[in-house]
């Protein structure tokens, strides 16, 4: 791997892509620390550990959210933006047709989530500072408004690096931001264990029990993430003047974990939110009932929260995966699945392909989503940041850079990372 990373830098224009990405995730870092004015940073920091949803923010932003700096809100509403387009688009029929003229129309729906993404940060961001309004220096409007549109500024300027990284750089811009977000908090989850085996609250069994904990679940993120299903697909042979075309095997790939990390990112915002409103009215009966019974980490919670991770996966596939659509693709071009009649029967046969390996892949995110309850009861480790919704973010991408890399050394003929 170190020597095709140097055979990379030798190439100029693979050298320029990296240091180009590589400068753009330094810009954000830089970001990440400068404060937004009107603001007291302890005060904040405080608030922070009174609710688990601002927690996930602050893990999701490598630390951003607690420092109270411009880059907050990181690149949560982009997300949120791209998503709710994505469904839409099956919705409104303008945008339908859009996302079907090709590169014109991707480009006019990207437009759309732009202007759509400022307008959920500012609305996100005008919540957020009202919410805590006990960390603002003077709770006056304009500070309110100062706040908001700093918090917004920043999420847009996050969207724009992440285009910038996508278009000029390595691997896709917004997910190297979170990567880096995730990753920038190993050195002070590192230094924490430390302290806690200097004081006595942990062994030394315990830290090795977390690392080959860890070990497992990244080789089995990488091989649900690499799995697939693979179809036979048969294309008839077809006669042109006096030559023959087609008449060849492939195969339509179904991907196990076809969702990625999205229902996760549903079903926790989802669950974490009345939680968080419960925590700004602690002493008050039903919100009191609340966090006893449906506390963060508790059975009822994990249970309820694997539940909605399983249905929000089998939504998300039904979403973006369309069986009729695929089943006419195949037809369309003189293909067929051996056995089966094209057309409806072709599309039931991968309906019920996909059904079955989306289960895998719910169950599979269910897991991976309360693995840090597990490795809390296992190895008594308080506040261990890099859980399973972490790895499985930071080992897609890296999987995923790591082929956009190795593509570019295969074009000129030198060996991947990945054999």
């Amino acid at each position: 791997m170190l020597n095709s990373l140097k055979t990379a830098f030798k190439l100029d224009e693979l050298r320029s892509k990296l240091l180009f990405t590589l400068a753009m995730l330094f810009l954000f870092r830089v970001g990440a620390h400068i404060p937004v004015p009107g603001i007291n940073p302890d005060a904040f920091a405080d608030l922070l550990t009174k609710g688990q949803l601002l927690g996930f923010f602050d893990v999701i932003s490598g630390g951003a959210f607690k420092r109270a700096s411009i880059f907050a809100m990181s690149i949560t509403p982009y997300i949120n933006a791209s998503i709710i387009m994505q469904l839409l688009t099956v919705v409104i029929p303008h945008l339908e047709r859009l996302a079907k003229e090709g590169e014109e129309g991707r480009k006019k729906i990207t437009q759309y989530t732009r202007y759509f993404t400022a307008v959920l940060a500012f609305i996100q961001a005008i919540g957020m500072s009202v919410a805590l309004k006990g960390a603002l220096v003077h709770p006056t409007v304009f500070n309110y408004l100062l706040v908001a549109i700093t918090f917004t500024a920043g999420t847009v300027l996050l969207m724009w690096i992440g285009e910038q990284i996508t278009e000029k750089g390595i691997g896709n811009g917004i997910s190297l931001l979170i990567f880096a977000g995730i990753v920038s908090r190993i050195p002070a989850a590192i230094v924490s264990i430390g302290q806690y085996l200097k004081a006595g609250t942990v062994n030394i069994l315990s830290v090795l029990a977390l690392v080959v904990i860890g070990a497992l679940v990244i080789a089995a993120v990488v091989a649900v993430q690499e799995g697939q299903r693979r179809i036979p697909v048969q294309y008839a042979k077809r006669v042109v003047g006096r030559r023959v075309y087609g008449g060849q095997t492939s195969h339509l790939p179904l991907k196990v974990n076809q969702a990625g990390v999205i229902p996760i990112i549903f079903a926790s915002s989802l669950l974490m939110f009345p939680g968080q409103i419960a925590s700004w009215f602690a002493g008050n009966a039903v919100a009191d009932w609340y966090l006893k019974w449906f506390a963060w980490g508790g059975v009822l919670n994990s249970i309820i929260y694997a539940m909605l991770i399983i249905g929000f996966t089998y939504f998300y596939t039904a979403v973006i995966m369309n069986p009729l659509d695929m089943a006419e693709n195949i037809k369309k071009y003189g293909g067929f699945i051996p056995g089966l009649r094209p057309g409806r029967s072709t599309a039931e046969y991968i309906s019920r392909i996909m059904s079955r390996i989306t289960l895998a892949g719910a169950v599979f995110l269910a897991l991976i989503a309360i693995l840090p309850n597990i490795i809390l009861a296992l190895t008594r480790i308080p506040n261990v940041y890099f859980g399973g919704t972490a790895l499985l973010i930071v080992v897609g991408v890296a999987l995923d850079t790591m082929k956009q890399i190795e593509s570019h050394l295969l074009m000129r003929s030198y060996q991947g990372f990945l054999k």
